[in-house]
């Protein structure tokens, strides 16, 4: 099971975390498919905690995070 948990903007409209089998998702990409998530929404893509790109292969028990990209004065 993957736990995936989205932030910010990122959340409008979708669910805050979502657990899915990890079978059917072999790395970050595929996890922006089916949550109809474009790449370019994505400015941070954690993988346990660390920064990984979305291609990085994910394995059962993995926690992922996704930002948006961010603003402020």
């Amino acid at each position: 099971m993957l736990e995936v948990r989205l932030f910010a903007t990122l959340r409008q409209g979708r669910e805050k975390v979502y657990h899915l089998d990890a079978a059917g998702f072999p790395n970050g990409t595929a996890i922006l498919e089916y949550l109809h998530i474009p790449r370019e929404e994505v400015a941070i893509f954690l993988r346990n905690g660390f920064h990984s790109p979305t291609a990085t292969a994910l394995t059962d028990g993995d926690i992922v995070a996704i930002f948006p990209p961010t603003g402020g004065g």
